[in-house]
């Protein structure tokens, strides 16, 4: 690992440097009923039943792998009949003189590869390596499907709230409407409204319409998504959060070091090189000779009945060296491929590992960056609110023009929704720091 550089003793982004991983954080997010949706898309969700086949089938490939080195056993039994003519033979009679010949056996053999050099058990090596890799994969696909599961939940109770602010700006931009044709028809005091003003309100109404009809459609996709992920046919008929949570202290980070030991996918890679490593060294013992012992005991007979007398008894004893001298290049070319393979297998774990610190100083970053974006945007919020009343207020009293009081809504309207999103968007990065840190889920 020295190619990646030397493992710093704290993360960068933070001083915080605390043991341990939240692995309560999906309640912390949302509870006993986002708690149920995870553990229904566990039961449930396709990919999840296709990674976990895909450990089972690892697992028994794993286990044929040690067959090689186990005595092999085997039973038969034989029987044939042919006839056999003998041309130029004169016995007279006319005709080919022939003869039939009737034959049974019974045998069992066995043969058992000696390993030696280790050969055999090095691909056992491989074979329990790549299980284990198959296995953090699929511990890895469980914590993605539970952040997915967070962050459609997370993303609906955001969609929640944009479609009731929608409704509401729908709600004000029609008021707004109605006072300024209200002013227009009734021309009232020297403020009166004209004409363009009134299309201008007018326009701002079916923008929020069209708005409101969009964030609308935009929940219904994410609700139809998160049932998918449930394992559901996708209906919409999920409701989902009326509320984004709340913002809760940061999740104890650990020490760098001990990502390496959590993250599954760093895990993974660490096991794939191990089984490359393996069948580099499979591949180098295939030119050692192999030695091999084969021996076989049965009854053989003419006659089916005899099978069952030991009198006709047979045996067979024998051992066999194998030393590969003339393979057409196939022994180089595989051990040059292998060495390849584990190149490529470290160089994969050093990028793994180098993303996997990059992911965890990002989101520790990103936290303190969107911390200050929500407050900037909650004060700015809180100040369109108040700039939209006084407009409101001197509209009615007749002191400023429409102009300011469209502009005002429309700031207003567009602050709340931002608030919305970047909240957010914060606790998707959250998220995205659980999974960083190696944080599994378990329910």
């Amino acid at each position: 690992m020295e190619e990646v550089g030397k493992v710093p003793g704290r993360w960068s982004a933070t001083p915080q440097a605390r043991k341990g991983i939240d692995d309560k954080w999906v309640e912390r997010f949302g509870g006993r009923d986002l708690k149920a949706l995870v553990a229904e898309a566990y039961e449930s969700n396709r990919d999840l039943q296709a990674a976990a086949a895909r450990v089972e089938r690892v697992a028994v490939l794993a286990k044929a792998a040690g067959a090689e080195a186990r005595p092999q056993l085997n039973a038969a039994l034989t029987g044939s009949r042919d006839k056999r003519n003998f041309i130029g033979f004169p016995f007279g009679g006319g005709g080919v003189a022939s003869n039939i010949n009737n034959s049974y056996g019974a045998q069992l053999s066995l043969s058992w590869e000696l390993d030696l050099w280790g050969r055999i058990r090095a691909g056992q090596r491989a074979a329990l390596a790549d299980l284990e890799a198959q296995g953090q994969q699929y511990r890895a696909a469980r914590a993605s499907l539970a952040a997915q599961v967070v962050r459609s939940w997370l993303l609906i109770a955001e969609l929640n709230g944009q479609v009731e602010l929608a409704t509401q700006a729908l709600k004000s931009r029609a008021d707004t409407a109605e006072s300024i044709r209200g002013r227009f028809e009734n021309a009232v005091g020297g403020m009166q409204a004209t004409a363009s003003q009134v299309r201008l309100a007018q326009t701002d109404v079916e923008t929020a319409r069209a708005a409101l009809a969009g964030r609308r459609a935009e929940r219904d996709q994410a609700l139809r998504q998160l049932e998918v992920l449930l394992g559901r046919y996708p209906e919409a008929k999920l409701t989902g959060a009326s509320g984004l949570p709340a913002v809760r202290n940061m999740p104890p980070a650990g020490l760098p070091s001990e990502l390496l030991l959590r993250r599954p996918d760093i895990l993974a890679a660490e096991r794939a090189m191990a089984a490359a490593g393996s069948r580099r060294k499979q591949a180098a013992l295939a030119f050692f000779p192999s030695f091999s012992l084969t021996s076989s005991v049965g009854r053989s007979s003419e006659q089916l009945g005899d099978i069952s007398n030991s009198d006709f008894g047979v045996w067979s004893i024998a051992g066999q060296m194998a030393q590969p001298i003339l393979q057409g290049g196939r022994l180089k070319a595989n051990l040059r491929a292998r060495s390849a393979e584990e190149r490529e297998a470290l160089a994969n774990l050093q990028q793994v590992v180098l993303q996997g610190f990059s992911e965890v100083e990002v989101a520790l970053g990103a936290d303190s960056f969107f911390a200050t974006r929500t407050a900037a945007l909650e004060s700015a919020a809180e100040l369109a609110r108040d700039a939209e009343q006084m407009a409101r207020s001197e509209f009615t009293n007749g002191t400023t023009d429409v102009l300011t009081l469209l502009e005002a809504t429309g700031r207003r309207i567009e602050l709340d929704s931002q608030v919305l999103a970047v909240r957010r968007l914060r606790l998707d990065n959250r998220i995205n720091l659980h999974l960083a840190l190696g944080g599994d889920y378990k329910l």
